[in-house]
């Protein structure tokens, strides 16, 4: 089967299946909706913050506060696009109509990813305008340093996070098990791991602290992070890519 009709095909799955549609538009409302809350109350808040915090506000990225729970649908999307053939059992005829591995599941993945990339970069632009809008007289510009970035590295950070949990189902094939493992990393070990001062070290190099670094417009104070917001997006970019070259492997030896 041609490379065209592949991605054709993933395309029909992913649409047919309500579920993963409905996950891309949660994801969306929940980031939005969240975003436009906590701009209006940090709006309502500012004036009792420390001078240290005043210093360090940063409207673009008050306005992003809803990504760390839109994330959660994000995930949810991208293991259901992959485990979902697995719990009915089409992943037997798909992999008879393709044998080639490497090209299902990388067609697979970019018809995601461009779905995922579509959402994400409407929701973060969305987002931004929404949030300043609450702020008022404390908010950002596009047009100010490094806001557009933050912006267009919202929606790649959303992408990313998709990415990231289809190399995980890929890996473990089951969603409850994938999920199982997503949730706990993102939600509760990253920011365990990058908020602890014996351990953040290295919790600023997992994927969503990195990555988070993108949409900061002005940095913390005291912030020793060894890299910049593009260079934090790269090394969630190698996360991503690390998950989905173990789920090529993994799908490549195996038997469905």
């Amino acid at each position: 089967m041609a490379t065209t009709q592949v991605l054709k095909s993933e395309w029909t799955k992913i649409k047919s299946v309500q579920s993963t549609v409905w996950t891309l538009g949660l994801s969306a409302v929940v980031t939005i909706a969240l975003g436009v809350l906590i701009s209006l109350l940090a709006k309502n808040e500012f004036k009792k913050l420390s001078t240290e915090d005043k210093l360090t506000f940063d409207p673009t990225f008050v306005s992003f506060a809803g990504m760390s729970l839109g994330q959660l649908a994000m995930i949810v999307f991208g293991v259901l696009v992959v485990s979902n053939e697995y719990n009915t059992g089409m992943i037997r005829m798909s992999l008879a109509a393709v044998p080639q591995r490497g090209t299902f599941l990388f067609s697979k993945v970019t018809v995601a990813s461009a779905l995922a990339l579509l959402v994400g970069m409407a929701t973060s632009f969305i987002s931004f305008f929404l949030g300043q809008a609450m702020l008022g007289d404390l908010k950002a510009s596009i047009g100010d340093p490094g806001v557009l970035r933050a912006v267009i590295g919202g929606g790649l950070y959303m992408t990313l996070i998709a990415m990231i949990s289809m190399g995980v189902a890929a890996m473990l094939r089951g969603p409850t098990l994938a999920l199982g493992i997503l949730m706990p990393f993102f939600f509760l070990l990253a920011p365990i791991l990058g908020n602890v001062s014996a351990t953040k070290k290295v919790g600023q190099y997992l994927p969503d602290q990195a990555g988070s670094k993108i949409m900061q417009v002005v940095p913390p104070l005291n912030g020793d992070v060894p890299y910049g917001p593009w260079g934090g997006l790269l090394i969630m970019a190698l996360w991503a890519a690390a998950a989905l070259l173990g789920g090529y492997v993994l799908l490549k030896k195996r038997d469905a």
